[in-house]
């Protein structure tokens, strides 16, 4: 916006000691229009504009929205003064492979920028870029639908059939209902690594070796900082959160009580995955390790050529495959025996999942990469007949959607809607049910940026979760 002199901008900051908020808010009056921004501090954050009739009506609209800030905290600042918080790229290198065939590879899709994020759902694929961009594609490769968030995702993550993408700037959003929304603020000191979820309990591992545990209502609940840094991996189920790093894996209890156990692994943990009975460990010195989630001890390695990047395995650990930075992808039986190496032919797989006799994989070209993992395709490949891989593109007028702060209005509830109220509770803005049939004692995990004291909201569905609380699947619409 190129400003007048007439032209007013006012730029406020909420920084929090102790691992709090660490955002900014800006409102610019330019004539009739008044237009916000706001974000974490040092990013370039979102953009809202709205008209008025008139300069004094725009006016007195940007000093509501100021006053709402202040009385939350915000405080006047110099733009740039505050530090941005870390961010942390993870470091690559790709060499071409030493495989002498190539993986049997079905589509290939290019999502314009290197990506680490990868979800593969029973209905569809999932991928994320460190542009903010997330795509959804079918099976077949059709590309779906695609999000653009503020800033570059680290991962993305599965509960259940919620998907969450954790941003570098420490917000993760909710992408399962209408319009994604911000559902967690990580702490502006936390140089986030990777992420998982379970029932809503966010688990945060980072540059330093912490592992930060946050409930569905963005609560902090515990934290604990393993022997080693470069936490790239942590994985978690109902008893234990089993955080990768530098020197090993470390098992926590749940309820972050104490240390369960620590297992030393050859070499530096750079991925992990886990199954119901054990946690699969990838590293720096060529190797994936399974570790019993019982006891930890280390059941089974499996030997690469290179350094590896990223590991998964078939249901139950039947089968186990592993990328490395030299562009080839492996399959191994359970008992560690290499079963065969082939190249990617395009790039080393920075994240992989396996679902039903195919291989996903999102390459340092940053593209999502379906192979056709069956044993016909797969002895096919080793002799030299392969699939012409097909080039998916983007349609010209894909559904696009971003986070909003505002909400459409409605007078009244449809029969199929749902009211939530905002309400003050021990000092905290929770959303509660109030419509029958709910339970009205649990809290809604509900957009932060638009929770307003005595607020109410008509929401077209919310699924009850298992940790005790209800989670959005439906548009969100404020009811006045």
């Amino acid at each position: 916006m190129t400003q007048t002199a007439s032209d007013t901008t006012t730029y406020l900051e909420l920084s929090q000691d102790g691992g709090g908020a660490h955002k900014f808010y800006e409102v610019t009056v330019s004539g009739t229009t008044v237009s916000v921004r706001y974000g974490r501090i040092g990013a370039a954050g979102q953009r809202q504009t709205s008209s008025f009739p008139t300069r004094e009506k725009a006016q007195a609209a940007a000093a509501r929205k100021i006053g709402e800030k202040v009385r939350k905290g915000y405080a006047p600042a110099v733009q740039g003064q505050r530090a941005a918080r870390p961010v942390t790229r993870r470091q690559v290198a790709s060499a071409p492979s030493t495989a002498r065939a190539v993986a049997p590879v079905l589509w290939r899709f290019r999502t314009g920028a290197s990506a680490f994020g990868i979800h593969i759902a029973e209905d569809r694929c999932w991928v994320g870029n460190q542009n903010g961009d997330v795509f959804t594609l079918g099976h077949d490769g059709e590309v779906l639908a695609r999000y653009q968030l503020p800033e570059g995702v680290k991962c993305l993550v599965a509960d259940d059939f919620w998907i969450y993408a954790g941003c570098d700037d420490g917000t993760v959003y909710d992408l399962s209902s209408k319009l994604p929304f911000a559902a967690y603020d990580i702490a502006p000191d936390v140089d986030i690594f990777w992420l998982d979820i379970r029932e809503g309990i966010l688990n945060v591992s980072d540059r330093r070796g912490g592992l930060t545990v946050i409930d569905h209502e963005d609560e902090y609940q515990w934290s604990r900082r393993s022997a080693g840094e470069h936490a790239w991996m942590v994985r978690r189920d109902e008893h234990a959160v089993y955080h990768g790093h530098r020197l090993g894996v470390t098992a926590y209890r749940a309820d972050g009580s104490g240390e369960l156990w620590h297992t030393p692994t050859r070499g530096a943990v750079l991925f992990g995955w886990q199954e119901d009975r054990a946690v699969y460990a990838g590293t720096d010195k060529r190797v994936v390790q399974r570790l019993a989630k019982d006891s930890g001890t280390v059941e089974a390695t499996y030997a690469c050529d290179s350094v590896v990047y990223a590991c998964a395995t078939a249901l139950d650990g039947r089968y186990v495959f592993a990328g490395d930075s030299a562009s080839s992808v492996y399959c191994f039986a359970a008992d560690g025996t290499r079963l065969w190496k082939l190249g990617t032919g395009g790039g080393s797989a920075l994240s992989m999942q396996y679902l039903d006799e195919k291989l996903y994989m999102v390459t340092t070209d940053g593209s999502l990469v379906c192979v056709d993992a069956s044993d016909a395709a797969i002895a096919a490949a080793r002799s030299g007949t392969v699939p012409v891989a097909r080039d998916v593109k983007s349609a010209a007028a894909l559904p696009t959607y971003t986070p909003s702060a505002t909400v459409q209005t409605v007078s009244s509830a449809a029969a199929s809607g749902i009211v939530v109220e905002c309400v003050q509770e021990s000092g905290r803005l929770r959303v509660h049910v109030v419509s029958e049939g709910y339970e009205p004692s649990w809290n809604v995990q509900f957009p932060r940026q638009i929770r307003r004291p005595g607020a109410r909201y008509v929401v077209e569905d919310l699924s009850a979760s298992a940790g005790g609380f209800y989670r959005v699947r439906g548009e969100i619409r404020q009811l006045v």
